[in-house]
Order: C-alpha cells, then structure tokens, then sequence
C-alpha cells in the first residue's frame, strides 16, 4: 500500500460477510474479509458467481448481506446513501433529460439548497472533467456509448462522494474508448484523491488503476483468497506501465490465479483472513540480486 493512503484505521472495514439468497443453501460468498483505506483505489477480481456484483451493492446499500457488517468512516453502511457514488455496468442515464440535467439531478439531490447558479456551475466543472462540456445539452441518445459512461463518472464525481463504487463501468465498450477512460479516470481520481472500489474481468485495467486487487475464489462459498499489492508506483501510465520489471511477475501470478488456483478454493477452501502478497516486488528484488 502507498505510504500516501496509509492511516492508523480503515476508511473502510468489511467484516465476516456472508450473502446466502436461498435459506439453508450454500451461501455464494461467506467469510469475505478485507480493508479499503482513504484514498486508496481497489479492484476485485473473480470468476461469475463469486459475488462480486453482490459484494459491490452490499457497500452501496442496495443490498443486505446475511451476515457480517460494512463500516465506512467509522458508521455502519445499511442503506443506500450520498457519502457514496455508484457507476453501474450500463450508464443508467434518464433518457429524456440532457448531459447537463441528470448530472445536475444529482448534484440537486446532494445539496438541494443551492442555487440555481450554484449548481449550474458544479455541474459545467465536472462535464469539463470528463471532456463533454460540447455535448453539455444533448440527450442520452445523441452520444455514443463511451460518452454515456463518461456522463455517468461525472455524475457520481460531482456529488462529491466519500466513496466511488464501479461495478466494470468499461466492459461493454472497444479498446480505445475504454483506454481513453482509465486515462481520464485516473487524472480525475488523482485531482480528488478519491477512495474507489471497482469490479473488473481485465487484469491488465487492474495493474493499471489499483493499489491493491482482492483476488476472489470461485462460488459457492467464495471469499477473498489473497490480496495483491500493486507496488509499481502510483504515477505509472497505461502505454508504459509494461516496461516496469515489476509488470509482467504481477500479471502472471493475477493470471495463473484466475486460471488454475481460484477453482482449487472454492467451497470455503480458501482462508478467512486472505494474506497480502507482492509478487512485482519480490521478482523486481530477485532481478536486482542477478544483476
């Protein structure tokens, strides 16, 4: 973990939770036990079926968890609340209203005392931020799909959350709008020095954005196996981040985890309390050793 996101407690604690949808059934996730501290930007990785998405809206209180408990700055998370930004698979947008009004429908929502100049200014800098102020009074169905999930950043960034929750918001879209977004997202979050946690399937997004990534095993009884530090530094850039000797030791051990170890630890196979591991550091001083 970076010594800038390093505190005395977590902002965030997640402690024994379990998710069973069928009484009596073996529950889908149990025992899952990790910490997200201030500032700090985590992914979670894992095979269909793990809970990810479920995990996700239990800290977004869209969901209760069987067992176990959420804490974030120090109050336990039940219910869906402004403290924390959500951006969803799909951009969720309100199709009859304009850039402009589903972000400020927000920011209203947030702060409804403002004026109307007050929010009219909040809203112009967060679409700046994400590059849409020439689309600011366009409806949904006038952009393309990379500028609707920008529209949807923009969104949760401009009320100004404790947390960002991102539930893979750049799976459905091409290579190069989804690279054009992890570069705006990680100049934004570096601005805000915003606490994320984000689901993703693509390991290199992963090395990319996070500090830190929770390696799930496979359901039922899926937990958080293993938690791997990404020790690379915290300015690396998406078209150099692979000439770090430290890149490929880390991408290798998330890949050999996803393909041969996560299916070995399902059924509660896997420990309660997962170990932190840094594979890109021990190879980078194995190197430093053979030179």
């Amino acid at each position: 973990m970076p010594n800038d996101v390093l505190q005395e407690k977590p902002f965030l604690q997640i402690q024994n939770l379990a998710k069973s949808y069928v009484a009596g059934a073996e529950p889908v996730f149990d025992q899952v036990n990790f910490n997200v501290a201030k500032g700090e930007f985590v992914c979670i990785i894992g095979h269909s079926g793990c809970g990810k998405t479920t995990i996700l809206n239990v800290l977004a209180g869209l969901e209760q968890a069987s067992t176990g408990q959420v804490f974030m700055d120090g109050r336990e998370v039940n219910a869906p609340g402004l403290e924390r930004g959500v951006v969803f698979q799909g951009h969720a947008l309100m199709p009859w209203l304009s850039v402009h009004q589903n972000i400020a429908f927000a920011v209203r929502s947030k702060w409804p005392d403002w004026t109307t100049a007050q929010v009219d200014a909040h809203v112009q800098k967060y679409v700046a931020l994400v590059g849409l102020t020439p689309a600011m009074h366009k409806k949904p169905s006038a952009l393309s799909g990379g500028m609707k999930q920008r529209v949807g950043i923009a969104r949760a960034f401009a009320i100004e959350p404790k947390m960002l929750l991102l539930d893979e918001p750049f799976g459905a879209l091409d290579a190069l709008t989804r690279g054009t977004i992890q570069d705006e997202l990680l100049t934004i979050v570096r601005k805000t020095q915003q606490t994320v946690f984000m689901i993703t399937h693509d390991v290199d997004e992963a090395i990319l954005l996070a500090d830190k990534v929770l390696l799930m095993s496979n359901g039922p009884q899926a937990r958080v196996a293993e938690i791997v530090q990404n020790t690379m530094p915290r300015d690396r850039q998406r078209a150099t981040v692979h000439h770090d000797r430290q890149y490929y030791p880390l991408r290798n051990h998330l890949v050999d985890f996803l393909v041969s170890r996560s299916k070995d630890l399902s059924h509660g196979r896997a420990p309660s309390h997962p170990p932190m591991v840094q594979p890109g550091l021990v190879a980078a001083a194995l190197a430093e050793e053979q030179v």
